[in-house]
């Protein structure tokens, strides 16, 4: 204690040497804080040269912290200690920073007197810090969070000790006190960050959460004041895991209930958050965060449970519910956080009793407690205006209000809201009040509230009544309804009113007035006679109807006033149009809408009235395609729409209303019509008819053609798709899509010759689309020359069904297989033919050697001598008497004879007149007699076609010959005829020669032809006649050869059963050669 005086006595030499050198205006004193009361901090007499009397002295500014002296001027600490650490100037104050307390004494000089002002001096005091400050942690337990397996040297920041003083006297050191177990795993860095120290923990060895989970330690501060203060903390080091999970509350938002009242400890929820970790990140700490200073003051959370408790006394009437934030922190290094929202409705208890209150009303005044009314007041009369109200709640703020005594006086309801808590009263009278009667009265009014217990509570009010003007005027009937038409002139008289008072005198003159303001801005009434005028233009559209009170005061001290109601109904005039509710309309329909269908509606209105308002709608001009419906204001189309024919319709709607004169407007129609895919593309390019030709030899990727199409719609029905469905079976063809072009894809093989129809399918992208199908015909060869067979080809594929593709030889296979086929039968023929013949000359050459006839060998004449008549002396006859030639000699006659053989007779057989060959049976006169030759009596069969023939030709003996062809006659002589000039036949010479030339000819034309000759009627036939004409003359050859009568009656049939057989061959022949050089030409 000895000390510190010394020390205030040096500071306060101090202040005195510093305060005389100092300026008048700059006065500075050093004062310790905490210096007890009385202390002198300096004299201002004496440090200004001022005399110590005569001066008055007085304190400004400074308290409540100092004193002056008023006679000498000395200043002097009070009861209140300045604590530089308190001092609002003070508090955030950095290191190093100076303490001032600034202060304010004016001196009046009382010899001069109060006339020369008083002079102020302004000073400070520096407030200088003493250790009167303990640093302290702000715990006494800190808590460190290290996770497990941290590298050694890592530090981890201890919460730094705070003290209040400042300078030296603050926080100098700290050190660590270690046990056994943690005295190898930690040590204290303690690190200067501007002027500041900051322990930190750092880490000596490696911790194991499995082995130890937590360590205590002892962290200790001490300040540099002399003596210094010191404190301790327990620094409980827990070794973690990761942390990495933030606690997350089990509801987003709590809320409860708390009755008021609540004794302290009290639990009202509890909030509950989950941490995904574990050990110690999992564990969680509560904590109030955001709070209010109630609900610090009320509330307290358990930091572990999370359970909130009441802490201080709960008044609902002073804070009804309670809001704020509760914050789960985990307890891991680097904690993580979540808050939630908890509000607290504090719940009344009945613990306050009602409160009435009675004031005025109206014209009654009240004065202390006393209200006067006049006697004539009518029943029912408001003498006060009674408040009740409950500053409970609920059930416990019902009150009911009632009037004790017997009393002409009643309560009743001023308002109707149902306000439980403040509820208010008119204190009427009951019946007349008559002041000779009854001068005053005393009224109790009872208020009683609903709670458990209940609580009252009174309060009354003195009544005087007074003898005034009692009448009031009234007017009759107090409900004035009137019409008025609108479109009326300002000034324009509506009504009169008229009231009476029961009064006289002048309590009984009445002046008129408008209650409403807002009435008075377009009515104006004639004080003196209630004369009511329009001052405005009324509008029956703005307002129909209009309401308002006029009052009737008469001129009595007090004044009454009677009121009446006023209502004006505005009647409607024809002033408005009709009004379309646009300006214009557009409508969009789909076309093929059927007729009579909705296409729009339109809205027309009519601010008028009745008659006014109703409108009618007609469409302009009226051609008929669209009509309205009247009422609906509906327009229906007449026709059926086609876009593609008209795709917008324009007209206009005429609203007429019934007024008079009637009153129109006009609006436009715009009807668009929307695409409907009803139209399938058709196809412009190219014909169906038409073909393209390509060279076998075409590259790929050459163009083809390209299908062009249009579709009349618009959008994406009239988007074209082209893709090929038929008559591509080998993908030699691809279309684009897009642009419907065909190119060629791959090369052309043998099989690929011929005509491809090509089926391409046009598809539009409407909904549903629409197609149509082009024919695409390609014919590949190496010429194009034969133009008509293509051109059949074509045809015939435009009556082929589109399922049955067309693509190149459709025979391509078969025709190798045919050739092979007609191979065979032609070696067979050719094969038939050599047999019969070596058979036929065998036979021959056998029957020449048994008949004894050689070849070249001369007989005598005598076997040609003609066999002589029959014994009845009848015989032949020469021509008109001639003798007959002689004869000539055996080579000649047999030459002849068989030159002669060897003509053609083309003759009809047969009823259809087909031609066929025989070979004659007869000989010109002069060939020899073949009868000799078999040497017997018995006649040789004749060939039943050779007595026909025979009898044709037969002519007299020694008659000359027919001349030459006359042999040949009907269809036969016509086929050959028709056949020389195509075969280049000439008719001429021996038959022999003749057949010889048609054979070759025919021959050489089929080889040149390739079987176009053979489509020549009759060709075939005739071919095959050629052929059974060579092997007719060979067999007649022979027939001279036959000897015996045997021989002569077998060999015919024989002969006759050979030559069907090769007729046959040779017809058969001819029709497969003809086939298939026919299936060549097509081909080709």
């Amino acid at each position: 204690m000895a000390a510190l005086r010394r020390e205030v006595l040096l500071f306060l030499a101090g202040a005195l040497l510093v305060s005389c050198g100092a300026a008048p205006t700059d006065i500075l004193y050093r004062v310790p804080e905490e210096q007890p009361p009385n202390t002198l901090i300096g004299s201002l007499a004496a440090d200004q040269g001022l005399p110590d009397t005569g001066h008055l002295y007085k304190l400004e500014v400074g308290s409540p912290y100092l004193r002056v002296d008023g006679k000498t001027g000395d200043i002097y600490t009070t009861d209140i200690p300045i604590d530089r650490e308190t001092l609002k100037d003070c508090r955030n104050l950095f290191d190093g920073e100076k303490c001032f307390l600034e202060f304010e004494v004016s001196i009046t000089d009382m010899v001069k007197g109060i006339s020369t002002g008083p002079r102020l001096i302004e000073g400070r005091i520096e407030v200088l810090d003493i250790n009167d400050n303990t640093p302290q942690f702000s715990s006494p337990i800190l808590t460190l969070s290290i996770p497990e397996n941290t590298h050694i040297g890592a530090l981890f920041s201890i919460p730094m000790a705070t003290d209040r003083d400042s300078g030296i006297n603050g926080v100098a050191e700290y050190s660590l006190t270690t046990g056994l177990d943690a005295d190898q795993l930690f040590t204290l860095q303690v690190a200067v960050d501007s002027d500041e120290k900051l322990p930190q923990l750092v880490v000596m060895g490696n911790l194991d959460r499995e082995k130890k989970d937590s360590y205590d330690l002892n962290i200790r501060v001490v300040d540099g004041g002399k003596p210094a203060r010191a404190s301790s903390a327990l620094l409980r080091v827990t070794v973690t895991d990761q942390n990495d999970n933030a606690p997350k509350f089990e509801r987003s938002h709590y809320e409860a209930e708390l009755p008021e009242n609540s004794p302290q400890g009290h639990s009202i929820l509890q909030v509950r958050a989950n941490d995904a970790d574990t050990g110690t990140n999992g564990e969680i700490d509560y904590s109030l965060h955001q709070a209010s200073e109630a609900v610090q003051r009320l509330l307290r959370i358990d930091r572990s449970t999370g359970i909130i408790y009441v802490k201080g006394l709960v008044d609902r009437e002073e804070e009804s519910f309670l809001k704020f934030f509760v914050v789960a922190k985990d307890r891991g290094p680097n904690s993580k956080s979540s808050k939630v929202l908890v509000t607290v409705n504090v719940k009344d208890q009945n613990d306050n009793a009602p409160a009435i209150e009675i004031r005025g009303i109206g014209l009654v005044t009240h004065h202390e407690g006393v209200a006067n009314i006049s006697e004539d007041m009518p029943i029912g009369t408001p003498v006060a205006l009674v408040q009740v109200s409950d500053r409970d709640e609920g059930e416990n703020a019902v009150v009911t209000c009632v009037v004790a005594g017997d009393v002409p006086f009643q309560l009743r309801p001023a308002s109707e809201s149902a306000n439980d808590r403040k509820r208010k009263y008119f204190l009427q009278t009951t019946t007349l009040l008559d002041y000779e009667r009854v001068k005053d009265y005393r009224i109790e009014i009872v208020a009683v509230d609903s709670g458990n217990p209940a609580l009252s509570s009174t309060n009354t009010l003195k009544v005087q009544v007074t003898d005034m003007n009692d009448n009031t005027p009234n007017f009759s009937p107090a409900l004035l309804e009137v019409d008025f038409a609108e479109g009326n002139q300002p000034g324009d008289k509506v009504l009169d009113v008229t009231a009476t008072d029961a009064d006289s005198g002048t309590n009984a003159e009445l002046v008129y007035s408008i209650i409403e303001s807002h009435a008075t801005r377009l009515f104006e009434i004639e004080a003196n006679t209630g004369e009511i005028r329009v001052r405005n233009l009324l509008d029956r559209e703005e307002t129909e109807r209009y309401e308002f009170r006029v009052a009737a005061a008469d001129k009595g001290l007090p004044s009454k006033t009677g009121t009446a109601t006023i209502v004006i109904n505005v009647l409607d005039r024809n002033d408005n149009d009709p009004k379309f509710m646009l300006s214009g309309y557009s409508f969009s329909v789909i076309e093929n809408m059927a007729p009579l269908n909705p296409v729009g509606v339109v809205t027309v209105t009519d601010a008028d009235k009745g008659e006014n308002a109703r409108v009618r709608l007609f469409v302009e001009p009226d051609n008929g395609k669209f009509v309205i419906q009247n009422g609906t204001g509906t327009i229906l189309s007449s026709i059926s729409f086609d876009r593609e024919k008209e795709s917008t319709y324009t007209f206009r709607l005429k609203a007429v209303d019934a007024g008079d004169p009637p009153r129109s407007s006009y609006v436009g129609v715009t009807i668009n019509v929307l695409d409907e895919n009803d139209n399938a593309p058709y196809v412009t390019k190219p014909a169906n008819s038409s073909y393209v030709y390509m060279s076998p030899v075409t590259p790929p990727d050459t163009r083809v053609e390209t299908v062009k199409a249009e579709d009349i719609d618009s959008g994406p029905n009239s988007d074209l798709v082209y893709t090929i469905t038929g008559g591509n079976p080998y993908d030699l063809f691809d279309i684009s899509p897009s642009s419907g072009e065909i190119k060629l894809m791959q090369e052309f093989t043998g099989k690929h010759n011929g005509l491809h129809r090509l089926v391409v399918k046009v598809s539009d992208k409407g909904k549903p689309p629409r197609h149509t199908t082009a024919l695409v015909h390609v014919f590949v060869n190496d010429t194009k020359s034969n133009v008509s067979l293509i051109e059949a080809l074509v045809g015939h594929s435009l009556y082929t069904p589109l399922d049955r593709d067309i693509a190149g030889d459709p025979n391509y296979a078969l025709a190798q297989r045919s050739n092979i086929l007609y191979g065979s039968l032609a070696g067979i023929a050719g094969v038939i033919l050599v047999i019969v013949a070596v058979v036929v000359i065998r036979h021959r050459l056998q029957k020449d050697t048994k008949s004894g006839y050689q070849a070249g060998k001369k007989e005598s004449k005598d076997l040609y001598a003609p066999k002589q008549g029959p014994k009845n002396g009848k015989g032949k006859k020469s021509k008109k008497g001639k003798a007959p030639k002689p004869a000539k000699p055996l080579e000649e006659d047999e030459e002849a004879s068989l030159q002669k053989g060897l003509k053609f007779n083309l003759i009809n057989d047969t009823v259809n007149d087909s031609p066929r060959i025989h070979l004659p049976l007869n000989y010109p006169p002069g060939s020899p007699d073949l009868g000799r030759h078999y040497r017997s009596n018995s006649p040789p069969p004749l060939h039943p076609a050779a007595a026909s023939v025979a009898l044709r030709l037969q002519e007299a003996p020694g008659r000359p010959g027919p001349p030459r062809h006359q042999h040949l006659r009907g269809n036969g002589r016509q086929q050959l005829h028709r056949l020389r000039p195509i075969l280049g036949l000439q008719l001429q010479g021996q038959p022999a020669q003749i057949q010889q030339q048609t054979g070759r000819r025919l021959r050489k034309h089929a080889n040149v032809q390739q079987g176009h000759l053979l489509d020549q009627p009759g060709v075939v036939v005739t071919l095959g006649l050629i052929w059974h004409s060579r092997y007719s003359s060979t067999k007649a050859a022979l027939i001279p050869l036959h000897s015996t009568h045997f021989q002569m009656a077998v060999f015919p049939f024989v002969l006759g059963f050979f030559d069907l057989v090769v007729f046959t061959i040779s017809v058969l022949s001819s029709c497969f050669f003809y086939i298939h050089t026919m299936k060549q030409s097509h081909k080709g």
